[in-house]
This record gives structure tokens, sequence and C-alpha cells, in this order.
């Protein structure tokens, strides 16, 4: 099994509207996916400073399902659309569960 981990800070200039709508975007890809086990979404509760702001952990059966997804069409429509243009930085993992 893979798990795939991003955090994304935002943009200071981002509104919260902005934010949310990302957030109700990425949740509309587990459906369309296909060897996705679990896809969890959280924002940053504010506890320590220097925090990224929102972090998506998602487990999939295999390498090849990661991939699917990273290249999905969907996927690669809400990045675009919806992270990218308000994210300042964006970090990312896999690794072998």
């Amino acid at each position: 099994m893979i798990r795939h981990v991003v955090v994304i800070t935002w943009l200071p200039a981002a509104t919260g509207e902005q934010k949310q709508r990302a957030r109700d975007e990425l949740g509309t890809l587990p459906p369309l996916m296909s060897g996705l086990r679990n896809y969890t979404l959280g924002t940053d509760i504010g506890v320590n400073a220097g925090n990224a702001d929102l972090a998506i952990v998602a487990d999939f059966d295999d390498t090849a399902s990661y991939l699917a997804y990273r290249d999905h069409p969907a996927h690669v429509d809400i990045v675009s659309r919806f992270i990218a243009p308000i994210a300042v930085q964006r970090r990312a993992v896999q690794f072998e569960l």
C-alpha cells in the first residue's frame, strides 16, 4: 500500500471562500478513483506557529493506483484551478506502508 501525504500553505491573500472551495473540490475525488482505500483532508488547528494550512492523506492499493490519481484529469483540473492559484507552498511525500 502507498500513502500519499500533502501539506499546503495558502497565500496570505487567499480568502476563506477560496480555501473552502479547494477543500470541497478535493473532496469530490474519492469516488472517481479506483485503488483508493482512504482519503482524509484536514485544516490545521493552529496549535503550532509555522505549520502548513491544509493536509491531505491518501492511501492507495499500489503505485499504479497512486499514479492514476496523480494524473487523473479531475485531480489535475482541481489542482490547477483551485489550489495552485492560492497556494504559496505545496510539499508531498509518498511511502510504502
